[in-house]
């Protein structure tokens, strides 16, 4: 592989069209689309300052590379791409990619990041910014930092573990997800979602677990939460803690230290389709 090391590149395109191509210590300033069209690209201690420094590339590596505020929409319609030991204070990074790999990854600005990629791994990454991983596919999460609203929107096929979210309007209008060993904290969680199962989870959630189907929680702790379970239907939970309050279940199983009030006041939810016990 050719190697270019500690240059200095400005303008459009400075590397277009590369591919075989080992980059490090390089700093690519104004200019849009640096390794655009990239196929078999290393770059190693490099920094982008400006848009687009990678899209429609493939088999693309970053390894200690800085993505300034100005590098927006960096990676876009890509095919194997991993990023290992980045920061990223741009916006709008990584859409419609697929074989996204993520490893010790800190993003200052993660807003709309992540949008329609498929089979994504995310390992010891922390971001903060709203709309992460909107209508993403296939996706593997590992301990994930996250302060940002509205993360997984549209998701399917979601594995989550050993993570941490102060989220607003998680995993909404999603479908198959796993989430084990986590901290989920926000408002509304989980609506319109189906075949969701939490395994020793903590959430806190005002209106959470709202028309959902087939929702599933096991061995967790639902905190500061109150009506809950409203127009979710086929829930099966065991729940270590005391819920505020459960409102307008359709059906299935609640098992539950205690509830501060039950509420059944549509006429057209039948309670008896709900098995409610205390432990």
């Amino acid at each position: 592989m050719q190697k270019i090391e500690n240059r200095s590149f400005k303008g459009e395109r400075a590397l277009f069209k590369r591919s075989d191509l080992t980059v490090v210590g390089c700093r690519f300033h104004d200019g849009e689309s640096p390794l655009k069209e990239g196929r078999n690209i290393e770059a190693n201690k490099c920094s982008f300052g400006w848009k687009y420094p990678m899209w429609y590339g493939k088999n693309i590596k970053a390894i200690h590379c800085h993505f300034e505020e100005m590098a927006r929409a960096g990676m876009w319609y890509d095919e194997g791409i991993r990023f290992e030991d980045c920061l990223l204070i741009c916006p709008k990074g990584f859409r419609r990619s697929k074989g996204v790999e993520l490893e010790r990854v800190e993003f200052v600005n993660a807003e709309e990041t992540l949008w329609e990629c498929e089979s994504v791994s995310i390992k010891d990454v922390k971001a903060k910014g709203n709309y992460l991983l909107m209508n993403s596919k296939k996706v593997s999460v590992n301990n994930l930092d996250l302060v940002g609203n509205y993360p997984f929107d549209g998701c399917e096929d979601i594995e989550v573990s050993n993570s941490r979210l102060i989220s607003k309007d998680a995993f909404w209008n999603c479908k198959r997800v796993v989430v084990r060993d986590s901290y989920i904290e926000g408002e509304y969680f989980g609506w319109n979602s189906e075949d969701v199962t939490l395994i020793n989870c903590e959430i806190h959630s005002h209106q959470g677990f709202c028309y959902m189907s087939n929702i599933k929680l096991v061995n967790c702790k639902v905190v500061d939460s109150d009506l809950t379970f409203e127009y979710c239907k086929d829930i099966d939970a065991d729940i270590l803690t005391s819920v505020d309050s459960v409102k307008n279940p359709i059906s299935g199983r609640i098992k539950l230290e205690g509830y501060g009030e039950l509420i059944f006041d549509d006429p057209d939810v039948d309670p008896s389709k709900t098995k409610i016990e205390k432990r």
